[in-house]
């Protein structure tokens, strides 16, 4: 009967939001679809088509995206109902869902591999984007809003030419190919892509214009190198463990009146409390007055999982070891993601305002607090897994970690309160729904479930690690679930040093408006801050006015230490109330969140690629505004210093 009552529940959250539309289909989580990628035949020198993952062949790997509008509909839990929505988007040519189009396609790839991305700017012309028209007085005021191009986050790869270059642009009508030289020595990982046209990037990315771009991992670790972790996630088969891949989205559409002002609901005191959209209106994004440090509140929306909102996952089993790819792909909010136990009477939401969200989790999330282990973050596999039962998401963050649900049931997925400092739009947060799991019958996991999950570990790596390495790999996991053997970089020590840099984030309350800078100046793409080839340099970032999370092209960094403003270093314990900075120390990044008055000093190496590419904030319409930076790495001249660009004597 027990279980007869959770398939009851199930079946009751999966389709009581799909009730209110025969076209909107079930609410239960699918993954993003496989992008389809033609690789090389080895036997005609040709290409075939096969949809998702295929084993490299060849060397080389194409597909296609289209950048066009899409009509579709979004589910809105406040309303009940679907709203129809006029929206750009990527589509991927026999992949794309057109029922949830504002996802983009997974693209998985190899190291080694040379992938060819075709970009197609279908989108109508705009005024005064054209070359003939005059420049916008400031290129920093938000413009052009169908020009566009395409950035790797994350990849260790070339930012010249038709590799990872976010300095050029498609206008509407323009096809580039992109070519990017995976190295052979690329981290295996999980990393996304997404438009990065400087003026129009916000209001791409929150159009749903993202998706996952998965390094594959086959390298088993030898006593001479490290491997990938993906070699020891596998079950007793040899098969790889069940992988989700979670892309977390805030599309932040809005509806509007006959003077193009955002249609809103006002509580009794003028306060707005959602936006709203009328039967027969069509959501867009349009303007970045839909962007600010209360609009997603103030929206409404809910974030997206893999483009739908409030689903569930399904076909989990208790005591299954699962590896979640999670992606913060948003824009505008910062995300805690916890798994609480879903009260067995707990009934379907229904119609859920979000000022509504927190008394219905505190009345039915009421499980204790799960474990997730991350073993990656921003794709680079940690020396040691990291236990926590709040993962904080950034926007730009990822965050691989392995799950052990523990017994059959129901599952909260949520979005944890946030203090005002510790977020990205300043202001506290309440919790929220992100969605939910059905998780059937397994093994049940009593007592404490690291030691279940070492033990599984451990198995697998005794059953497939190579002899050589195996003992050693072994011995790391009885230490605390450590995974050196699978370290993707090496640490930075303190004699490999150079020299030193520093940013500081600030936003000046003085201009009209307010002026989003880095080191006092907004961005100019003559400010230039020039790195040279070889160099292993310290950074400190600091920000004077809130927080904002820094992200840097090309090259990761690693940790070194967190400083609050009394000094002390919180990179390991981390904060109370705030355990985002736990356990920091030494792993591996490309974006991290810097509060205001903290100091994150991180340390990077300037390996194998020259060029020009930037840093800035991923609150992506900071970015848009003027809070980015020019970074161009160079050759070494030789004697100490740098050699000019452009010399050839």
């Amino acid at each position: 009967m027990s279980g007869l009552l959770r398939f009851c529940l199930v079946c009751s959250l999966a389709t009581a939001w799909s009730s209110a539309s025969a076209q909107g289909g079930s609410q239960v989580v699918a993954e993003p679809p496989q992008a389809v990628i033609a690789r090389a035949d080895d036997d005609d020198g040709g290409f075939k088509r096969v949809a998702g993952v295929a084993p490299m062949s060849g060397g080389g790997a194409r597909l296609m995206l289209d950048l066009q509008y899409t009509d579709s509909q979004i589910f809105n839990p406040a309303t009940g109902r679907f709203d129809k929505v006029h929206l750009r988007s990527y589509r991927n040519p026999g992949s794309t869902t057109p029922a949830v189009p504002f996802v983009a396609p997974t693209i998985s790839v190899y190291p080694g591999e040379t992938v060819r991305v075709s970009l197609n700017n279908k989108l109508p012309r705009e005024t005064g984007c054209s070359l003939a028209d005059a420049p916008p007085d400031n290129h920093n005021i938000p413009h052009c809003f169908n020009s566009s191009n395409l950035h790797a986050h994350g990849l260790w790869i070339s930012p010249s030419g038709n590799s990872d270059n976010v300095l050029i642009t498609l206008r509407p009508g323009v096809s580039f190919q992109y070519e990017y030289n995976i190295p052979a020595d690329h981290p295996a990982g999980t990393f996304w892509y997404h438009p990065h046209q400087h003026g129009s990037t916000a209001l791409q990315v929150s159009s749903g214009m993202a998706g996952a771009l998965i390094i594959r991992g086959t390298r088993l670790p030898t006593s001479a190198r490290t491997g990938d972790i993906d070699t020891l996630l596998r079950q007793s088969t040899g098969a790889p463990v069940p992988e989700r891949v979670v892309l977390l989205q805030q599309v932040q559409y809005a509806c509007r009146d006959t003077s193009g002002k955002i249609k809103t609901q006002k509580s009794a005191d003028g306060k707005t409390v959602s936006w709203i959209c009328d039967p027969g209106d069509i959501g867009g994004l349009e303007g970045y007055d839909q962007f600010g440090p209360f609009s997603w509140g103030e929206s409404g929306r809910y974030t997206s999982i893999n483009g739908r909102i409030l689903p569930v996952f399904t076909d989990v089993r208790a005591g299954n070891i699962e590896r979640w790819r999670i992606i913060d792909a948003g824009v505008r909010d910062t995300i805690q993601v916890q798994f609480r136990k879903l009260r067995m009477s707990a009934a379907a939401p229904g119609k859920l305002r979000p000022a509504q969200q927190n008394k219905w989790i505190s009345e039915n999330c009421t499980g204790e607090l799960l474990s997730q282990w991350e073993i990656a973050a921003d794709g680079l596999t940690h020396g040691q897994m990291i236990r926590k039962t709040s993962n904080t998401m950034q926007p730009g963050y990822r965050s691989d970690v392995l799950m052990v649900f523990p017994e059959a049931g129901n599952y909260c997925m949520l979005d944890a309160a946030a203090p005002a400092d510790g977020n990205v739009n300043a202001v506290l947060e309440s919790r929220q729904l992100l969605g939910f799991v059905s998780v059937g019958e397994g093994t049940n996991v009593t007592g404490d479930p690291q030691a279940y999950l070492r033990d599984q570990l451990i198995a697998a790596a005794q059953r497939f690690m190579p002899p050589s390495i195996s003992t050693s790999v072994v011995a790391d996991l009885r230490q605390n679930l450590r995974t050196r053997a699978f370290m993707p970089h090496p640490n930075i020590t303190d004699d490999e040093i150079t020299g030193h840099q520093s940013v500081t984030f600030n936003i000046d309350l003085a201009k009209s408006p307010p002026e989003p800078t880095i080191d006092g100046k907004l961005f100019d793409q003559n400010n230039v801050r020039t790195l040279v080839l070889g160099d292993v340099e310290e950074w400190t970032l600091t920000s004077k006015f809130i927080g904002h999370p820094f992200h840097i092209h090309v090259n990761p960094f690693q940790i070194v230490k967190i400083l609050d403003p009394d000094g002390n270093d919180v990179s390991v314990s981390g904060e109370p109330g705030d355990s985002q900075y736990a356990n920091l120390k030494g792993t591996w990044k490309d974006t991290i969140f810097v509060k205001q008055d903290y100091k994150v000093v991180v340390r990077s190496r300037y390996r194998r690629y020259t060029g020009d590419f930037v840093l800035h904030c991923h609150i992506l319409d900071h970015e848009d505004l003027g809070m980015m930076q020019m970074v161009r790495v160079v050759l070494p001249d030789g004697e100490g210093g740098a050699m000019p660009v452009g010399h050839h004597h």
